[in-house]
């Protein structure tokens, strides 16, 4: 009698479950995408070389611009809500689209960061180069990026001083 009763239990928790799943699939958080580029935009106030250009687009600007490029995958709940999620986090810290928004101190902060999160291996995630295998950064390219970083970053900070 008791192994009927679990039985049951155990059929209606994945009935509901499932259902659940299934409804889910109609609630899609809205999609960082931005056709138009920003006046405030890293690359409109300062040089980005593109060799630069071309390493930011491959590692970080899924996650660190107002322009990601969704994989298939963002169309399965809760994969979209966990996605959305890292997306809004990776800009709050960092938004190459609206760089300009912050003051000039906390730019090149930024940028001396992102040199070390990529000089210690931070950068790019693990769980975004996982599945994403072309975001994986040869030296040449963490070599290029730090440098650029640092050199900017100095430049930045350099012209605020003599403000």
């Amino acid at each position: 009698m008791a192994q009927t009763r679990t039985r049951k239990i155990v059929k209606y928790t994945l009935i509901g479950l499932a259902v659940a799943l299934l409804a889910i699939q109609f609630f899609h958080p809205a999609k960082n995408v931005n056709t138009v580029a920003s006046p405030q935009d890293i690359a409109a106030l300062y040089s980005v070389p593109d060799s630069i250009h071309l390493v930011l687009d491959k590692a970080c600007m899924d996650c660190h611009s107002n322009n990601t490029r969704y994989p298939w995958y963002n169309n399965i709940q809760p994969v979209a809500w966990w996605l959305n999620d890292h997306i809004s986090e990776g800009k709050r810290e960092l938004n190459f689209s609206e760089f300009g928004t912050r003051p000039p101190e906390k730019q090149a902060r930024k940028l001396k960061k992102l040199a070390k999160e990529v000089q210690e291996g931070g950068m790019p995630l693990s769980s975004y180069t996982w599945i994403h295998k072309d975001a994986i950064l040869t030296e040449r390219e963490k070599s290029m990026l730090i440098n650029w970083a640092n050199s900017l970053s100095e430049q930045i900070s350099s012209q605020t001083k003599s403000n």
